[in-house]
């Protein structure tokens, strides 16, 4: 009887620590977020093997400070605006609760009206309203050559729009590149040959100043 008697408690302690192990289990899972970075080939990491891309260095950068998130690749390469719109209902899947939106640098390169970027942006903004996700909007100055007019338009879209829905706003996709002095004349430094899409090591340079606002967005999606 004092064998069986042992034998009971130690299964039943047996079962409490699998029972504590599955409810530590369960915490960390819901601890996870899940953040979706929707974009066209500078999300999707063109031209770079996996580990080089945006998504896979900002996760690792995001890992190192301890934050435990689950980024989706969402990059297609060669999607405009419109092509974010026509996929971001199905690219929500139940458990984002953040989204990164890098589109509009195919729309600059196909002269697309800023009109219509903007449409399809706003379209975006509100299909993430209806759910719930919290967005961080990145933006993609345009460059000169079609006009004052189309660069004063098109720059304007980022900003009123993250004013318009409240979401958080990162003016420039490219600023880490920028801070760590690329420049027209050191392109090779920071640029694959195409000069559209960045290395290795520009992408590191872009990750480490968008970084912060990576985590501002983790922080509002876990509250």
């Amino acid at each position: 009887m004092q064998v069986q008697a042992q034998y009971g408690r130690l299964a039943a302690a047996g079962k409490a620590t699998v029972a504590i192990w599955f409810a530590f289990a369960a915490m960390a899972q819901a601890a996870e977020t899940h953040i979706l970075a929707l974009g066209d080939s500078l999300t999707q990491g063109y031209g770079l093997i996996e580990e080089e891309g945006f998504v896979p260095q900002l996760r690792a950068w995001l890992e190192e400070r301890g934050h435990d998130v689950r980024l989706i690749n969402g990059g297609v390469s060669g999607d405009t605006t419109a092509g974010g719109l026509a996929r971001v209902e199905w690219s929500l899947t139940p458990e984002v609760e953040g989204m990164i939106v890098t589109l509009g640098g195919n729309d600059l390169l196909r002269g697309i009206p800023p009109e219509n970027a903007r449409e399809n942006l706003r379209g975006i903004m509100e299909v993430a309203e209806a759910r719930g996700i919290e967005v961080l909007l990145v933006g993609l100055p345009a460059p000169g050559n079609y006009g004052a007019a189309y660069k004063q338009s098109f720059d304007a879209i980022y900003p009123e729009l993250s004013e318009e829905f409240g979401t958080l706003y990162y003016p420039d996709f490219f600023e880490g590149m920028r801070i760590a002095g690329a420049t027209s004349t050191n392109n090779g430094d920071f640029m694959q040959d195409d000069g559209i899409h960045p290395n290795a090591k520009g992408v590191a340079h872009i990750v480490d100043a968008i970084g912060p606002a990576v985590e501002e967005l983790i922080e509002r999606a876990g509250e």
